[in-house]
């Protein structure tokens, strides 16, 4: 790889290119007691490779909970269960209504979006926060590089509603490869890096990698493009009440998982979940990592490899910066982004049931 390092976050990307062509905090304001109408403490959707649906729960407060789908109900338990749903229609996105014997419900779907030309498309809602609340699905999106997506892909979008498009990643990642959006979508440049003079050499050794990702982290909570870009992003979610929002760079996992991570701390989501959340590009780039690290000599491949992967301490080294620059998550929202109390609250409103 003879090309400069701009970005930590984009080399994932730079090296998938290149090896084509080889021949080898606790959140802000959440300290009050768990008040919300919400009984559920768990509740998720996962979908299986056969067509057929997980779901799982625990309420509190309630003997009875009944799930739905397309108005009928799939399901049924008592304050906690377990249940595996077939059969169901095709569907762009399979939607359950949890309804619990007393107390407000939730809808929920499973996080992956499943496009021909993505591999870490998914949800950002679908969590409970430290009061209670949860996060709506199908409000906003987090995704990795969009300029594979087809057709199909696209109608799908316009189906789920996707209305704005924030692309993170920096001007050459753009130009070489160009978003596709549906028809009608706006499309808004939010360069985390630019104007960076940082990450100008290749990392040697495996431990140099891994000091490249921890301080692309720290740049994207001080540096003046991450600041200006992710600024762009939460007003943008704030003003955009036509939902549905989509955020994403190249990967989906560091310039994107940093927006993630930011807005779940926003709305009361604990630090463990906004980890898992994190982590969980692992899992969804697994396949394509591998194929990456699978062309590589063994030496090579273990320099790249903290690269291609999020490792919790390059998200602590983004929360370590906060509190270094800013003193709280508090201050980082109204200083470093400029949310102030009231927009804060207004997200919260729009975002959160309970």
């Amino acid at each position: 790889m003879k090309k400069a390092l701009l970005a930590a976050t984009a080399v994932a990307s730079a090296f998938a290119a290149s090896l084509a062509a080889a021949p080898l905090a606790s959140a802000t304001g959440w300290d009050r007691p768990d008040r919300s109408a919400v009984p559920f403490t768990e509740a998720t959707v996962t979908a299986g490779a056969d067509g057929s649906f997980t779901l799982r729960w625990k309420a509190r407060g309630t003997d009875r909970v009944e799930i739905r789908a397309n108005g009928k109900v799939v399901a049924k338990g008592g304050s906690h269960g377990q249940a595996v749903v077939k059969g169901l229609p095709a569907a762009d996105r399979q939607w359950f209504d949890f309804k619990p014997g007393r107390g407000q419900g939730l809808r929920l779907a499973d996080r992956l979006i499943k496009l021909d030309g993505t591999a870490n498309f998914r949800d950002a809602g679908g969590y409970r926060t430290s009061t209670g609340q949860w996060v709506k699905m199908g409000e906003i999106y987090r995704s990795d590089a969009l300029n594979k997506l087809t057709e199909n892909d696209l109608a799908k979008l316009q189906r789920l509603r996707v209305r704005t498009v924030f692309d993170l990643r920096m001007e050459d990642e753009r130009t070489k490869d160009a978003d596709k959006v549906p028809t009608g979508t706006t499309y808004v440049v939010a360069d985390v890096f630019a104007g960076s003079g940082s990450f100008q050499t290749m990392p040697r050794t495996p431990d140099e990698a891994v000091k490249v990702m921890v301080d692309a982290e720290r740049a994207m909570v001080s540096g003046d493009g991450g600041k200006k870009a992710y600024t762009q992003v939460f007003e943008g979610i704030e003003r955009d009440r036509s939902r549905s929002v989509l955020f994403h760079c190249t990967a989906g996992k560091d310039r994107t998982g940093w927006a993630n991570a930011a807005l779940l701390t926003a709305l009361g989501v604990p630090r463990e979940t906004v980890e898992a959340d994190y982590l969980a590009s692992n899992d969804y780039r697994k396949a394509a990592n591998d194929a990456i690290l699978s062309h590589l000599p063994a030496q090579q491949a273990a320099v790249y490899k903290p690269l291609l992967d999020v490792r919790p301490e390059y998200l602590n080294a983004g929360f370590d910066e906060v509190t270094a620059t800013y003193g709280s998550f508090d201050r980082y929202l109204r200083n470093g982004l400029g949310i102030d109390s009231r927009e804060l609250k207004e997200l919260k409103k729009d975002l959160l049931v309970g």
